[in-house]
């Protein structure tokens, strides 16, 4: 892929969530990562891989996913566009602890963790970029327990789509309901019942 078309992209994801990096500290960025197209349904790391990579979604969406003793999988979370992915390893995990997906035909920018940190805390604007993603993390982590205590299916349902659309719109309902903490039939029910409820 043509350096200056990545470093195009990556300024409009960065003035898309308000961070301010400049085209040349986006430049060093992406000679740092390879750059990857990976078809619909392919798995990008397994549980108890190392956590030597980490990658952000340029385009397309993945799935990271738990699977319980009877060998049911079940939805931690997603990523779109300008998120990461198989980013334990930037939170500080050896190992992954939980399975990746590929939801659709998805381009990847891959960087080396440990790489990538060292250059994230030699400069305060990463350093500040870096602030915004584990906040971001614990504001998803805190509204996701939020949901299971004081939420029922419907409202985590509702809460969902309004927060995540993009996501809503295109993954899978077994995906979403295992993300909800509800059997795909449950959210059938819930979504056939907020269509009447709109008629």
């Amino acid at each position: 892929m043509d350096k200056e078309y990545l470093v195009g992209l990556l300024m409009n994801m960065t003035s898309k969530y308000k961070v301010n990096i400049d085209a040349e500290m986006l430049g060093k960025i992406v000679n740092m990562s390879a750059f990857r197209i990976v078809e619909k349904g392919a798995v990008i790391q397994h549980i108890g891989d190392k956590t030597l990579n980490a990658a952000l979604v340029l385009d397309g969406m993945t799935r990271c996913y738990y699977i319980d003793d009877d060998g049911n999988d079940i939805t931690r979370g997603f990523s779109i566009e300008g998120t990461l992915c198989m980013d334990e390893g930037m939170f500080g995990y050896p190992e992954s602890l939980c399975e990746w997906e590929t939801l659709e035909e998805t381009t990847l920018m891959i960087f080396n963790t440990e790489d990538m940190k060292k250059f994230i805390f030699e400069n305060d604007i990463l350093k500040n970029v870096y602030i915004y993603l584990l906040e971001n993390a614990l504001r998803y982590k805190i509204y996701r327990e939020n949901g299971f205590l004081v939420e029922n299916a419907t409202e985590r349902y509702v809460h969902f789509k309004k927060l995540y659309p993009q996501i809503c719109s295109k993954a899978a309902q077994r995906h979403i309901a295992t993300y909800l903490g509800i059997a795909p039939e449950s959210l059938s029910r819930i979504r056939k019942a907020m269509k009447e409820n709109i008629s």
